[in-house]
């Protein structure tokens, strides 16, 4: 009976960091819910009758994962109070909207069971930008465009058929269904909440009684109901009978079905009377007991993980991390913070990277705080938020941002920085009117300053790190604007005797040292690279990712940079709005060391603590800077770009088809 398309990834979600009195009331709860179902279905669980998933990917899927699970969010909170919810969020590229629905025969607690079936299974879709499931009694659909008051028809609409019973339908039963069918349909677009729902027997002995209901999403008008639900008839009747027992016509906006089965009463008013009630109550009694048995199975099972997770953790350190967290004041209770955000409130929203969402909140006790949620508790990102713990909680530097606490108990896992009144560096920079704060002593300050914090990072610190995600949305300012690194989330650390870290790709392109796009070998040099762009950014008040597209000649950033050194008129380029606050002199010497900073080869990058001195005028002579990479990016002016509107990034000796943008990544793997 189920037809399901190809579907194009798979996310799995898992919560973690929950304690086993936790897991245990969780899975009590669902097993009991499970329970009071089992009156009406056999397995307890919502069956899946079709997934359409969209043939389009999503330019952005971090960053739209990020909206999805908002959105569907949203949706939940009006699902949960009157069975139907529709949200949007995002911006952008990242936009998603979304709808679900329940049909109306379905109670409170069947919605609920229903929605967070739906709600597992959809994402399975992503990274499409569109998707839509269709379950036993309810449906959710999400996508990049605004489809919830416009859809009721669509290419991906579809008919479902199959034998819901052992034995065929009796004679008549097809003519019966088929008037019953355009009974319904007729009716369910002057309905209340455009549902209706009938039954009729065929007349002939013996009776054979068919079962119909229709539902139209309560975003739908009337007259686009009608539409709907007439097309789901037809294609249900000229699909499904008169062979099937059972049929669903599945619209953008609507459900049609037909079956043998009272699917829409409940078994009381399905003419069972007592013997039914005994049955509903010896099925209870008999899934509660065998909840009971899980549970016991699940303390046996839990306490052998426990012991298995203790010596990971143990092996990976996040079992002592957790532990010192516990015991000490860095440890904050997710309800606490949770109210502090008023529920995480997009009014509260202060921004989003590749690894989560940051909200503004304010402590019980007065204090004003920056508390960064984590997208998708998976053991990939619990490992994101036990490593930026590990390794912000041991580092202390005027121009690192300051951790105040994390939450590791609760569904999801947070971390708790100072609150910085001035957000992040490219909400100014890159802003027209905004950029106007940034007077030179403020530019130059946040590029001595951000060399400092990674000076520190590179050779003061007790141990050496890398950042690796260096660019202006992660430097923030506080009330003087005076800067602070930030989203530790991507750093790793390493021993004194090593050379180098091979890893999977991580970070932003743009920013990215090419040695590191092509090899995977990570060494501080990446951080010194990504710095040089970042300083070439500050002080020409431009975006490298966009500034082929922006530039008159057609020419990437470090081109015309390139370009103008060896012509002898960088100032050209020097940001206007900093024209008449300082000398040429001030100027070069901050062009020229972006410029070291960003050369080709890693071996002629200056160490952080000789950029500092270098800034500081201790230096005297600088050595002369050679070309660095990617200067061969042109525009469509000047080069062709292919089909997908990418570029190539071209060095002296790599070609690496990397498309210029922003794109955060966490590394080279399927999703």
């Amino acid at each position: 009976m189920l037809h399901r398309r190809p579907r194009i990834a798979r996310r799995h979600h898992h919560h973690l960091l929950l304690s086993p009195a936790a897991v245990v009331a969780r899975l009590l709860l669902l097993l009991l819910l499970a329970a009071g179902a089992g009156a009406d279905d056999d397995t307890g669980t919502p069956a899946i009758v079709a997934t359409v998933c969209g043939p389009t990917r999503t330019p952005d899927p971090e960053g739209f994962d990020v909206s999805f699970v908002t959105t569907l969010e949203m949706i939940y909170q009006n699902v949960t109070r009157s069975g139907y919810g529709a949200a949007g969020s995002g911006e952008g590229n990242n936009t998603v909207y979304g709808l679900g629905q329940c049909l109306a025969y379905l109670s409170p607690t069947d919605c609920q069971l229903c929605y967070a079936q739906s709600r597992v299974k959809l994402p399975h879709c992503l990274p499409s930008d569109a998707g839509r499931i269709y379950l036993d009694g309810c449906f959710l659909r999400y996508g990049s465009r605004n489809f919830t008051a416009s859809d009721a028809t669509d290419a991906a609409d579809t008919a479902v058929c199959g034998n819901a019973t052992a034995a065929p339908p009796g004679p008549g039963f097809a003519a019966a269904a088929a008037a019953l069918v355009r009974n319904v349909t007729a009716a369910a677009p002057g309905a209340r909440d455009y549902y209706y729902a009938s039954a009729a027997e065929s007349g002939r002995a013996p009776a054979a009684r068919a079962y119909a209901a229709a539902q139209c999403w309560r975003s739908l008008n009337a007259s686009a109901c009608a539409e709907c639900v007439a097309s789901a008839r037809d294609r249900v009747l000229r699909q499904c009978l008169p062979g099937a027992a059972e049929g669903y016509g599945l619209n953008a906006g609507c459900v049609v079905r037909y079956s043998t089965r009272p699917f829409y009463l409940t078994a009381e008013a399905s003419g069972g009377g007592g013997s039914s009630t005994r049955h509903i109550v010896i099925i209870v009694i008999a899934s509660v007991f065998s909840a009971l048995a899980v549970i016991g199975m699940a303390f046996v099972w839990i306490k052998m993980r426990s012991r298995r997770d203790d010596l990971h953790d143990d092996m990976d350190g996040s079992g002592e991390v957790i532990r010192a967290i516990a015991a000490s004041h860095l440890s904050f209770k997710y309800e606490e913070l949770r109210r502090a955000t008023d529920e995480f409130n997009q009014i509260n929203k202060l921004g989003q990277g590749g690894y989560g969402s940051v909200y503004k909140g304010v402590l019980p006790d007065g204090r004003e705080v920056a508390v960064k949620r984590l997208f998708f508790n998976t053991r990939q990102w619990a490992d994101q938020f036990f490593n930026e713990v590990k390794l912000v909680s041991q580092v202390q530097h005027k121009n690192l941002v300051k951790l105040i606490g994390c939450s590791v108990e609760g569904p999801e896992s947070l971390l708790v920085y100072e609150y910085l009144c001035n957000t992040s560096l490219d909400h100014y920079l890159f802003d027209a009117f905004k950029k106007n704060a940034l007077d030179w002593e403020r530019r130059f300050e946040i590029i001595l300053g951000t060399a400092e914090g990674l000076s520190y990072l590179h050779n003061a610190s007790e141990i050496r790190i890398i950042h690796r995600d260096i660019k202006a949305s992660n430097i923030l300012l506080d009330e003087r604007f005076r800067p602070k690194i930030a989203d530790f989330g991507l750093a790793r650390n390493f021993m004194e005797d090593q050379s180098h870290l091979s890893t999977g790709l991580a970070g932003t392109f743009g920013y990215m040292a090419p040695e590191y796009i092509v090899h995977g070998q990570l060494t501080e040099k990446a951080d010194i690279y990504s710095y040089g762009v970042l300083v070439l950014e500050i002080i020409t008040g431009r975006k490298n990712h966009n500034s082929v597209a922006s530039s008159a000649e057609g020419l990437s950033l470090m081109a015309l940079i390139w370009k103008h050194y060896n012509a002898g008129t960088l100032t050209e380029l020097l940001d206007p709005n900093l024209r008449e606050q300082c000398s040429e002199e001030e100027a070069l010497q901050v062009f020229h060391v972006g410029l070291l900073c960003a050369q080709a080869s890693p071996n002629l990058r200056p160490p952080m603590w000789k950029v500092v001195e270098m800034l500081s005028g201790r230096a005297k002579v600088l050595p002369r800077p050679t070309q660095p990479p990617f200067i061969d990016v042109k525009g469509p002016k000047n080069a062709k770009s292919d089909s997908s509107g990418s570029t190539s990034l071209l060095t002296n000796s790599d070609r690496s088809p990397f498309s210029l943008n922003q794109l955060s990544v966490s590394g080279v793997e399927a999703r």
